[in-house]
């Protein structure tokens, strides 16, 4: 009978190849097999890094007939890391089925923490840490994203949101009706165009109108102030 194997949840740079641990390094060495999000771009990092490890695609769209390989292979012996294009796997990202589907198994399910935009994009806003909520991404249109918006609107943590170029402008329009509170937009974190605007929601507007949009952006938004009880 076969011992089973590990999975692995192994974080990867946003961005600039040197924000690899040296732990994520060993261990995408040692293991049998690699599952990426995008073959391609792993193969760019594993190559920086002179790793040979077998490749074998793993993302939202061939989830269902990739979990039961794994799973098979975890089974088996095999120890198996989980890397998206960037990051940590299942923040946004393909991983969550696989990590439960493991769980529900009794494999081992070791976390190789790193590189998160959210975190990366929280460290440096100047807004409060102490407490926050993380949103991801809205959904893309109609009654339930201005239903997401409605609800976050009366939220006192910070906030945190990911949201593709070409919807950040409406966005941000959205977040206007709530009135000018501070906004921090990170976009490429860790990449060459680097960029990190500060401001009230106009002032930040303002200033992405001004140029073309183009990279992964991370906002985080000032939660609202909380308002004064009445006394009696």
């Amino acid at each position: 009978m076969h011992t089973p194997g590990t999975l692995y949840v192994v974080a990867t740079p946003l961005g600039n190849l040197e924000d690899i641990t040296l732990r994520a390094l060993r261990v995408l060495r040692e293991v049998d097999l690699i599952a990426a999000e995008d073959t391609r771009h792993t193969r760019k990092l594993l190559s920086a890094y002179q790793i040979s490890t077998p490749l074998i695609s793993y993302f939202e769209a061939n989830e269902a007939r990739r979990i039961p390989l794994l799973l098979k292979k975890l089974a088996e012996g095999s120890s198996i890391a989980l890397v998206s294009d960037a990051g940590t796997p299942g923040i946004s990202d393909p991983g969550y089925r696989l990590v439960k589907a493991a769980i529900e198994q009794g494999i081992r399910v070791v976390p190789i923490p790193g590189p998160t935009a959210l975190i990366a994009a929280l460290s440096v806003a100047g807004l409060p840490t102490d407490r926050f909520v993380f949103e991801g991404f809205l959904p893309a249109r109609g009654g339930k994203r201005r239903q997401r918006l409605e609800a976050l609107r009366e939220e006192e943590r910070t906030i945190i949101l990911y949201e593709s170029p070409h919807r950040v402008l409406s966005l941000l329009e959205s977040l206007q009706q709530w009135g000018e509170r501070r906004v921090v937009v990170a976009r490429e974190l860790t990449k060459a165009f680097e960029e990190i605007l500060y401001g009230t929601v106009s002032d930040v507007l303002a200033r992405l109108r001004e140029g073309q949009i183009r990279g992964e952006l991370t906002l985080v938004v000032e939660g609202r102030k909380p308002r004064q009880r009445s006394v009696q």
